[in-house]
């Protein structure tokens, strides 16, 4: 599959680096395609480089990877989306007098806003949950941390959940696009534990079935 993903951070390089283990086409959309370290990346990882308009143009999925508060831009330089799989990997956050906060939450969420931009295109939530060290090792002795996806679309939805499976995650789908109103403060939850506990990065949330 020809995937774009826009950053090259990361939270981009990681997914990125999966995906092309798994054989998908990746390149990534970035705002400078001379910057050496852009370059580097690229070449490490066996994957393409380009503008971010013209990564999104030659591919079905588009991986938003910013941060938040560049995503909205970063949507609009992908130019025309419309039927494309758009997965929002952000969360919207701002550093708030006891840390850091959400600053959307309970009745939207920041990819509701995002599918508010893009109407043409399939919102998906998902990699916004854990760091950037699970993206790239989901696993932890044997066993496969956890990642909820959800959007609007069915189809999509199934895409992007093979697309987390190849990266190694037990993948569940969540359903509507709602309930991201969920995803992003469960993402809170690990980034206030990573922070301010023992657990540091090296932890990640699985289920446990009877």
């Amino acid at each position: 599959m020809k995937i774009a993903v826009i950053g090259a951070g990361s939270v981009g390089a990681a997914l990125g680096a999966g995906w092309v283990r798994a054989g998908h086409d990746v390149t990534f959309g970035v705002r400078d395609t001379t910057d050496a370290k852009n370059i580097q990346l690229a070449k490490d990882l066996g994957a393409k480089l380009a503008s971010v308009g013209d990564a999104a143009a030659g591919s079905a999925v588009i991986v938003l990877a910013t941060p938040w508060d560049a995503t909205p831009a970063a949507l609009s330089a992908c130019g025309d989306v419309t039927g494309k799989i758009i997965i929002d990997c952000t969360n919207p956050l701002k550093m708030g007098a006891h840390g850091l906060e959400l600053t959307i939450g309970h009745n939207t969420s920041g990819v509701e806003q995002l599918a508010a931009l893009a109407p043409s295109a399939h919102l998906i939530k998902a990699f916004n949950q854990t760091g950037f060290g699970n993206m790239a090792q989901p696993a932890y002795d044997g066993k496969a941390s956890v990642m909820f996806v959800c959007g609007d679309d069915a189809d999509s939805r199934a895409t992007v959940c093979r697309l987390s499976s190849d990266l190694g995650f037990e993948t569940i789908d969540a359903g509507k696009l709602s309930i991201a109103r969920l995803l992003e403060p469960l993402a809170m939850l690990w980034i206030h534990l990573a922070f301010t506990t023992e657990l540091k990065r090296d932890f990640a949330f699985a289920l446990l079935r009877r």
